[in-house]
């Protein structure tokens, strides 16, 4: 693999640098840069300005209205998008359940829900996790019973991220309860408009409204959104979170929280010594570096030797999200006492609660504690070292 990027990468370097430049709303990149709150339509209002030029679904394949773009150049266009502030591009229609119409949906599915995924009509959620349901995904008991040209949905999902916002849920349920339990789920694209669902908030330890519990009651469902074949759900769902686990590797936003960190390492918060000069904490910095490094490097090669995430997903995962939790501790480590409990206020319009401290001091608590979850969420670390052993090393 050659690591040096060609003339035509460097081209196209410039030129997403140049559009992030031109089109990503300044108050959005304040916001993003300072760990802010942000609301759907900062959301919307870059994925809109993306999907008018193309660029929301560039690595998808051309017959889908992509621009089939390399690993190495969608790899480039998030690393610059990130560097710059931008908002992360919400992931559960563009880059998870678009893959698994792609390969399993009808006509009609790619049709109607690919062309609105692409124009950013649509904002889609995941229906994965239940109460009893999380690592042990199997054992999933959201129920849907076919009744003529629909089903009949019952049943609760949770840890629901942005379901408050979303228009669909790609959902799995369970329609036999006869046969072993992978066997009998299916895979649903449910509107989140139905009658019968109902959307509660769960209020995380950063106070965020971001994740909630979803249920349903007697939701009728035509069957034309059933994907593929009933009883083959856990299939596609294994389809489908080898690409989130990839995309939860972030390697483009954790570059830029290391150059902030860095930043923070070399200021004189309190007077004396820069941090940076602390050879403890230099060999801290340079670690979660080489780490990174490391990681961006197998991103490419893996992206590169595959059409599609396989069990190599799971290494990129753990550490993507080991580097993103170190970054948030070696931050708290930095800034002391000026990394403070958080203020919702703060958060939400800016300012700061330390008057010696950067303006994203107050802040940083949120995040620390938010980035828990990292390591749980796409199937925790735990999970991922199982399918290691058994699908890379064969034990």
């Amino acid at each position: 693999m050659d690591l040096d990027f060609t003339p035509a990468e460097q081209a196209f370097r410039e030129e997403v640098r140049a559009f992030v430049r031109t089109n990503l709303p300044r108050d959005i990149t304040h916001k993003v840069l300072r760990h802010r709150h942000l609301l759907k339509d900062d959301y919307t209002r870059w994925q809109d300005a993306l999907a008018r030029k193309g660029w929301l679904v560039g690595h998808w394949p051309k017959a889908h209205g992509g621009l089939e773009w390399t690993p190495v150049e969608h790899h480039i266009f998030d690393e610059e998008c990130a560097a710059a502030g931008a908002p992360r591009l919400i992931p559960f229609g563009i880059s998870m359940v678009a893959p698994v119409i792609m390969q399993y949906g009808s006509p009609w599915q790619k049709e109607h829900y690919l062309s609105r995924i692409r124009d950013n009509k649509d904002w889609w959620c995941q229906g994965y996790s239940e109460p009893g349901a999380g690592s042990d995904l199997a054992s999933l008991k959201t129920r849907a019973v076919r009744e003529g040209d629909r089903y009949i949905v019952n049943g609760q999902k949770t840890w629901t991220t942005l379901a408050h916002f979303a228009d669909m849920i790609f959902c799995l349920v369970r329609t036999d309860s006869t046969v072993k339990k992978q066997e009998g789920i299916s895979f649903l694209l449910i509107d989140m408009h139905s009658p019968g669902i109902t959307v509660r908030p769960l209020i995380l330890y950063d106070e965020e409204h971001e994740v909630n519990e979803v249920f349903f009651d007697d939701v009728a469902v035509p069957a034309a959104n059933l994907v593929g074949e009933e009883g083959k759900g856990w299939t596609y769902a294994k389809f489908l979170l080898g690409y989130e686990r990839t995309g939860i590797t972030g390697v483009g936003a954790s570059k830029r929280e290391l150059a902030l960190l860095k930043g923070v390492a070399r200021h004189e918060l309190k007077g004396g010594k820069p941090l940076a000069a602390d050879p403890i904490f230099r060999a801290k910095l340079a670690e979660v570096e080489i780490e990174l490094l490391a990681l961006e490097t197998t991103l490419l090669r893996v992206l590169a030797a595959r059409d599609k995430p396989g069990p190599e997903a799971s290494i990129l995962k753990i550490k993507g999200t080991e580097v993103q939790q170190t970054l948030t501790e070696l931050m708290m480590d930095a800034l002391g006492p000026w990394a403070e409990p958080f203020s919702r206020q703060v958060i939400e319009e800016g300012g700061t609660a330390a008057p010696f401290a950067p303006e994203y001091a107050a802040t940083l608590a949120a995040r620390y504690f938010s980035w828990r979850k990292t390591s749980i969420y796409g199937g925790s670390n735990e999970i991922q070292r199982n399918i290691i052993a058994q699908h890379v090393l064969g034990l």
